[in-house]
This record gives structure tokens, C-alpha cells and sequence, in this order.
């Protein structure tokens, strides 16, 4: 028997059940202890277990510390997870924050076991079932990443063993994450560029604006548009740092850009950023932001679903078609792909990078004129 420190009147205890009743006055509050101390318990168990002790009553109770090396799945990821948030760390948060939800579903119940568990065997029964509930490759892909990465900070804080880790031999090579082509063709990127926007919806416009803008701006990815404000152009370029990556991009801006963002002025002047996308006074935190920014690039996608049907394009067209043209129809054109990975603020550019140096801005300028 093992004292809580809390003390209950019969009369508000159920003794068939086990618990307090429904009318008892700290119901809430003990059922809550009850809970967190056999979680408690449970874990010291699988602790012992894992350590090949003896599991007993005594010897559970007696444990009044999990070791420090030890931790398991469910607390590491918890934490790191509340590390994230802490830091407004938002998109990163959802990534693990999904690898969470779904070992959940995997596993059935929460992740009561260490690191040495997950093994190449864990990884497999892993794939397995997530094969049999018709996951992409390419969202596989993704999960199993944001799990190696788990596996790599727990190394890291001394809670898995680096010589076990699962992935020097359960390669993420398996998943085939090749996309369908996403690139429009020079000829579709000038009917969209050329539509006539008269009598459009005002989302359609901002739509339409912002797929040009970021094909005249290198390819600019739409969280990044999202947060361009106008001291981010300077002596007639646009400068910036990219959000995924926190590298500078310097480009020229076209004097079509130029016009995009001219129509947006009166939002530039009240709300702060150059496009109607986020509103300085509205959108305070980091959570406000990466929801907004989800919300109207799901918008935007649907118009230029739209806008394709009506121009009789068959390729999908969403914001990030943008980005692929942008790169394609400059390499078509013969412009170096060094130039093009510099534009697009590639920071992983594996054979170009080995003999290629750093272009400077004139090159990427020249390189720009291409587009049209």
C-alpha cells in the first residue's frame, strides 16, 4: 500500500470502482494524482524491466528517482515538444507534434518505452503499418525523418546509444520521394503572367499577384512573401531573410514586381507587410502568424486552381508551381544552375557548390531577364 497524502470521506469514495464518486468535492484534483502516480509507477517499471532488475512492489516504491541516463519516448518528445513551443519554434513544433499523434496510433497506447526500443525492427513494424493505412511515400518519408532526428537529440542528451542508432542501417532512401513535375512551361507561365485580371474576385487577384510576384522574384516562396515588409526593399531591390533557411536573398526587382506591389500600398500603410496576408496589429505571435500564413496559401491555391481551369492549363498550378517555373524556365534559357540555386537561396547545393563559386549580384541580375 502506498500513501498519496490525500485523505477521502467514505462516504464520497466508490469502493467497487476504485475511485472517488462523482459528488466528491476534490474529485478533479485526486483523480489527477491517482493518474500521474500509477504513470509514475509504470514507468519505473519499464525502467527496471529494461534494466533487467526484479520487479516488485518494494522495489518499485523504493525507486524514488528515474535514473538520469533514462527517459522515455513519451517524456523526451513531451519536452521537446514544449521546448518548441517555448522558443516559437511553430513550424518545427508541428512536425513533432505530428510524429507524436501518429507513433500513438501506431503504438496504441502513449510511448511508455527508451530509446533502445526503437530499433531497425520498431522502424520496419513502423513502415508496415503505415503502408497499410495507404500513407505516401513522401509522407513516410517525412515521419521517419522527424524520428531519426528524435533518435539524433536524444544521442545527443545521452538518452540513446549512437553505436544502436537504427538508421546507420534502416536507410530513408527506401521512400521514393520523387514529385510529379510542378514546373509550368514558359508558354503557360506567359498566360498566366498576361491574364486579364478585370472582373476577377479580389481573392483571385491577390492570387494572381502574388503567383507573379514570386515568379518575378526569384522563385520567393509564399511564407516568405507573407512576411516581406516594405523595409525590405532598398535601392530598388528586394533583400530579405529566407524562413526556412535564415539566409540572405539580394535580388533586382523587376519593374513588373515593382508594380504588384504598388496596388498594395494603403495595406503597406496600415498593416505593415506588403501583401494582405498578415496585419502587424492582428497577427502578434508566432502561433497567430504560421496559422494565418496556412489558412491564406490554402485560399491562394484554390483561386489558382481556378484560374488554370479557366486559362485550360492542365499542369496543378499552386504557389510553389511558382517557384519550380522560375527555376526551370531559366534553365531551359542556359542559365547556369549555380546562378539559379543562388536566386532560389539553396543552401544545399551538392555538386554545383564543389566547383562553383559565389555569383555576384550582376550575374543573378543578368540572369533575371530571362523570365520573359
Amino acid at each position: 500500500m502506498k500513501s498519496l497524502g490525500m485523505s477521502v470521506h467514505p462516504q464520497y469514495w466508490d469502493f467497487k470502482k476504485n475511485c472517488p464518486k462523482k459528488n466528491c468535492p476534490n474529485r478533479t484534483a485526486i483523480t489527477q494524482l491517482i493518474s500521474e502516480t500509477l504513470l509514475k509507477y509504470q514507468r519505473r517499471t519499464i525502467i527496471m524491466k529494461a534494466n533487467g532488475e526484479d520487479v516488485t512492489a518494494n522495489a518499485i516504491f523504493e525507486c524514488h528517482q528515474l535514473p538520469k541516463s533514462k527517459i522515455t519516448v513519451e517524456d523526451f518528445l513531451t519536452e521537446h515538444i514544449q521546448r518548441l513551443r517555448d522558443n516559437g519554434k511553430v513550424g518545427n513544433r508541428y512536425a513533432y507534434m505530428n510524429l507524436h499523434a501518429t507513433l500513438k496510433n501506431f503504438y496504441g497506447k502513449k510511448l511508455l518505452f527508451l530509446f533502445n526500443e526503437v530499433d531497425v525492427a520498431f522502424c520496419s513494424r513502423f513502415e508496415t503499418w503505415m503502408r497499410k493505412q495507404k500513407y505516401e511515400d513522401t509522407t513516410m518519408s517525412f515521419y521517419f525523418r522527424t524520428l531519426r532526428s528524435t533518435y539524433n537529440k536524444a544521442v545527443e542528451a545521452n538518452y540513446a546509444s549512437r553505436e544502436k542508432n537504427p538508421f546507420l542501417e534502416y536507410k530513408l532512401s527506401r521512400f521514393c520521394t520523387k514529385t510529379k513535375k510542378r514546373a509550368l512551361s514558359k508558354e503557360n507561365m506567359k498566360k498566366i503572367l498576361g491574364m486579364d485580371c478585370s472582373g476577377i474576385t479580389k481573392k483571385a487577384k491577390l492570387a494572381h499577384d502574388i503567383f507573379s510576384f514570386s515568379y518575378y522574384c526569384g522563385g520567393i516562396s509564399f511564407v516568405d512573401v507573407a512576411n516581406l515588409t516594405p523595409y525590405n526593399i532598398i535601392d530598388g531591390r528586394l533583400i530579405y531573410e529566407r524562413q526556412k533557411t535564415h539566409g540572405t536573398i539580394n535580388l533586382v526587382l523587376l519593374d513588373e514586381a515593382k508594380a504588384i506591389i504598388e496596388q498594395y500600398t494603403h495595406h503597406q500603410r496600415n498593416a505593415g507587410y506588403l501583401f494582405p496576408i498578415l496585419d502587424s496589429k492582428k497577427h502578434i505571435t508566432e502561433m497567430q502568424k504560421y496559422n494565418r500564413v496556412r489558412k491564406v496559401c490554402r485560399q491562394i491555391n484554390t483561386e489558382l486552381h481556378e484560374i488554370a481551369k479557366r486559362l485550360e492549363i492542365e499542369e496543378d498550378v499552386t504557389t510553389y508551381v511558382a517557384r519550380h517555373s522560375f527555376a526551370t524556365v531559366l534553365k531551359k534559357s542556359g542559365v547556369n544552375i549555380g546562378i539559379i540555386s543562388q536566386a532560389l537561396g539553396h543552401q544545399d547545393i551538392k555538386t554545383t557548390q564543389i566547383y562553383l563559386s559565389k555569383f555576384d549580384d550582376e550575374q543573378v541580375d543578368s540572369a533575371m531577364k530571362n523570365l520573359l
